[in-house]
């Protein structure tokens, strides 16, 4: 079920948004977590092309040296309908709409990831979650 009955989003402190879906599963999701399986077309469209999965940092080009990235933290957090929420992202990135489905997709806790990894019905090995 991807339908949230309890939403906390620390933004203040940094910590990371917290969700109590309606069948009894809780989430929490870092910001950097989220800021990297930003659902938008173009981060989608990099994420492609290197083979990352949503969630994971973006890949360095070959002979590129690390640079320093801030830590992600949302300037802003916003409702979308009754169906998602998205954030204006402390980089300037503004493109993603988080609906509440793909959130429990890439729930990142350790129940999910293992049924993630024995499915190969959506990105990354993540099927979508069933209760």
């Amino acid at each position: 079920m991807s339908t949230p009955k309890h939403v906390r989003v620390e933004k203040t402190s940094g910590a990371g948004m917290d969700i109590e879906w309606t069948d009894g599963h809780t989430s929490h999701y870092g910001f950097q977590y989220l800021r990297d399986a930003c659902p938008c077309a173009l981060c989608d469209d990099e994420r492609e092309k290197s083979g990352a999965d949503f969630g994971a940092p973006p890949q360095l080009k070959a002979g590129a040296l690390p640079m320093y990235r801030e830590p992600a933290r949302p300037a802003e957090v916003e409702p979308v309908g009754k169906y998602a929420i998205t954030f204006k992202w402390n980089d300037g990135h503004t493109n993603g709409i988080y609906s509440w489905e793909f959130l429990r997709m890439i729930c990142p806790c350790d129940a999910c990831r293992a049924l993630r990894a024995g499915s190969k019905l959506a990105p990354g090995g993540s099927g979508a979650i069933q209760s």
